[in-house]
């Protein structure tokens, strides 16, 4: 079964980011696609490239401690 993609296409730089590091990658595999959305527009949201880049660092981070979406924010405005 395949699984379905994010509803928001995820950015070149978060891309790599997730596919350079196994244990991202495997969490990102393993979440809901609205979860993916929520790391996408998280990422995709900041207004500074200095916070768009924090965010994929931090982000990848948490996905590698099992954190499955984004902590203390308003939530993706799309859904």
């Amino acid at each position: 079964m395949a699984k379905k993609e994010a509803v928001h296409k995820i950015p070149t730089d978060f891309r790599k980011a997730i596919d350079s590091d196994h244990l991202a990658k495997d969490a990102w595999a393993d979440i809901t696609p609205l979860a993916r959305n929520e790391w996408i527009c998280w990422v995709t949201s900041a207004k500074k490239d200095g916070t768009r880049n924090r965010r994929i660092k931090v982000g990848i981070d948490k996905m590698r401690k099992g954190m499955r979406r984004p902590c203390c924010w308003g939530g993706c405005p799309h859904r």
